[in-house]
């Protein structure tokens, strides 16, 4: 009878004993989702394919050196590393609308991407509607900016193009301005900045010519541009149709029979497009590799460097992505809304130059370049003339 009440009391000790290990093994480790280190994935979502394929690849470019940048070259926020999910829109609505559902649906909180209006304009109400944080890319649209709490943009707007463009309009008061440009969101976009921004100047009378974005042959639609008979013309073109189109209107004497014409200075490749209209265009531009004088442009240019590449046209609006996504990742990595409230009115260094995220309706103010594209031989280079700072383009705040 005493041994076995003895056996019951060791075995009572034994498990208390046990019980005891086992609970200062749980205070001594904590939980695995507060002390693993967890992967944080970022949706992206640009082209790989179709028209603007070209200008994804520099986004994508940009994002990656960006991101090593913003985090001292570890990819890691607070200890967390970051993922890049990549999805092609191809250019489509639609296709990109679907992308961003399923990222959503997994628990994605950070959307990033796209370099079509189009697309960027059909994203944007998905992020107001689930609250996740969408961060524009080189979609140039005006209705981006202020469209709703959980949208920015690591780009310019159309508005900062048109806005730099007038340096070259002093004498255009009172003429005729012919706005010529791809039938898209982003083509409208720049023909309501155009006629916003001009109709400022006193009879200043404002037309268009939109082209089809499925059109081929741009002969027909130079032929629309020079009855017009425009003292002067703004052209706004993306994609890979650029040289077919001033070919025609180099063909069609457009070049021979207007005062001026202003566009954009697109990615490098488009350089040689021009042709012999190359000294009769003034350019407007968003970026080119020697246009900034700063540290941050100084560090991407010498990294680049070392793999043989350049930072091209679009290449800063996905490194200033990445860095957006740092800023709002070491806010939180879970509640959207300190990741808003993280951005609203910051103001940062980019490979621009000084840039700042109006608070009020997330406007990306940043600096804006004049140049001049010289040609010798078969080398082009662009010489920066003006630096407009971020407050010389900003637009109208919503």
């Amino acid at each position: 009878m005493h041994g076995t009440r003895r056996k019951a009391i060791a075995a009572l000790t034994a498990a208390v004993v046990i019980l005891a290990m086992l609970a200062a093994g749980a205070q001594a480790r904590p939980e695995a989702t507060e002390s693993a280190a967890a992967t944080i994935k970022i949706g992206i979502i640009y082209s790989r394919t179709g028209l603007l394929a070209a200008y994804g690849a520099e986004y994508l470019s940009g994002l990656r050196w960006g991101l090593q940048y913003a985090t001292g070259g570890t990819n890691k926020v607070n200890g967390n590393d970051v993922e890049f999910t990549l999805v092609d829109d191809g250019g489509d609505p639609a296709k990109a609308v679907t992308a961003a559902k399923d990222l959503i649906g997994q628990g994605y909180k950070v959307i990033a991407g796209t370099v079509s209006s189009g697309v960027a304009l059909q994203l944007a109400p998905l992020a107001d509607q689930n609250k996740i944080l969408y961060i524009s890319g080189p979609a140039a649209s005006d209705a981006i900016t202020g469209i709703n709490d959980y949208t920015f943009r690591s780009g310019r707007q159309t508005f900062q193009d048109v806005k730099a463009s007038t340096a070259y309009l002093k004498g255009a008061v009172g003429k005729n301005v012919v706005v010529f440009a791809q039938d898209s969101a982003f083509g409208a976009g720049n023909f309501a900045a155009v006629r916003t921004i001009f109709g400022d100047l006193s009879g200043q009378k404002v037309d268009r010519v939109l082209v089809p974005l499925s059109a081929q042959d741009f002969t027909p639609y130079a032929q629309q541009l020079r009855q017009k008979n425009p003292d002067l013309v703004f052209v706004a073109w993306a994609g890979t149709t650029t040289g077919a189109m001033w070919n025609a209107l180099d063909q069609q004497g457009v070049f021979s029979s207007v005062d001026t014409i202003v566009t954009g200075l697109a990615e490098k490749a488009t350089w040689p497009f021009y042709g012999p209209a190359t000294g009769k265009i003034k350019f407007l531009n968003h970026y080119n590799a020697t246009a900034p004088k700063n540290k941050v442009n100084d560090w991407l240019l010498a990294k680049m460097k070392r793999r043989g590449q350049a930072p091209d046209l679009f290449t800063p609006d996905g490194f200033v992505a990445a860095q957006m996504m740092v800023r709002a990742l070491k806010a939180s990595t879970a509640d959207v809304s300190k990741m808003v409230s993280a951005l609203e009115g910051w103001s940062f260094t980019g490979p621009k130059g000084q840039q700042e995220i109006r608070a009020q309706d997330h406007a990306m103010l940043q600096p804006m370049f004049l140049v001049q594209l010289r040609q010798n031989g078969t080398k082009y280079t662009a010489n920066t003339t003006v630096r407009l700072r971020a407050k010389h383009t900003a637009p109208p705040a919503k």
